[in-house]
């Protein structure tokens, strides 16, 4: 892919779109940069768009702009970075302002508030869905070390109620002594 203005321009006007038309977080516009980046512009594949997210999720911050700097400067660099940015951060912030100038008239009105309660259905929605791409994703790829932190991660969140910053982290670090020592026992 060339990179030229053209392209620049597409990939801030897709980060921009994803962010300024999806309510609910990171978790949910993380499948729509999926959808749009792997499978509609065929920019990024399957494989290395789950290892951004599993970055993007152990980074501190929103994780929504952390997937979206690891996109852009997977694909151009740190200008790619600066792109993908300020179109992830511009439409919040203008809808916040908006929304901060006539914060008395959002709070009483009662449309506004049926409005955001049916929305939170539709987040869960979403929400279950990327869990249920990425589970199958991870079980698709048949590697049983991923699998067996999947499941423990699951129990450690379910079960013992271990924070989930722990267990990102935990989990992480394990990944990553296990497959450096694969690799260097490979190397011999």
């Amino acid at each position: 892919m060339e990179k030229n203005i053209k392209f620049y321009w597409k990939l801030f006007l897709s980060t921009f779109t994803i962010s300024a038309f999806t309510i609910g977080g990171g978790y949910v516009i993380v499948p729509l940069m999926r959808k749009k980046f792997v499978e509609e512009l065929k920019w990024i594949d399957e494989e290395e768009m789950l290892n951004l997210v599993a970055i993007s999720q152990s980074a501190p911050g929103p994780i929504a702009v952390n997937t979206s700097i690891m996109t852009g400067y997977r694909l151009a660099g740190i200008f790619g970075a600066f792109i993908t940015t300020v179109g992830t951060v511009l439409p919040p912030l203008i809808i916040i302002t908006v929304i901060a100038k006539f914060y008395e008239v959002f709070k009483e009105n009662w449309i506004i508030s049926s409005l955001l309660l049916g929305m939170r259905a539709g987040v869960a929605a979403v929400i279950i869905d990327v869990i249920i791409k990425m589970v199958r994703d991870i079980i698709k790829s048949k590697n049983n070390v991923s699998i067996a932190i999947m499941v423990v991660a699951l129990i450690a969140a379910v079960i013992f109620n271990i924070n989930s910053a722990l267990i990102i982290i935990l989990s992480g670090a394990f990944g990553g002594f296990y497959y450096y020592f694969k690799k260097a026992g490979e190397n011999q």
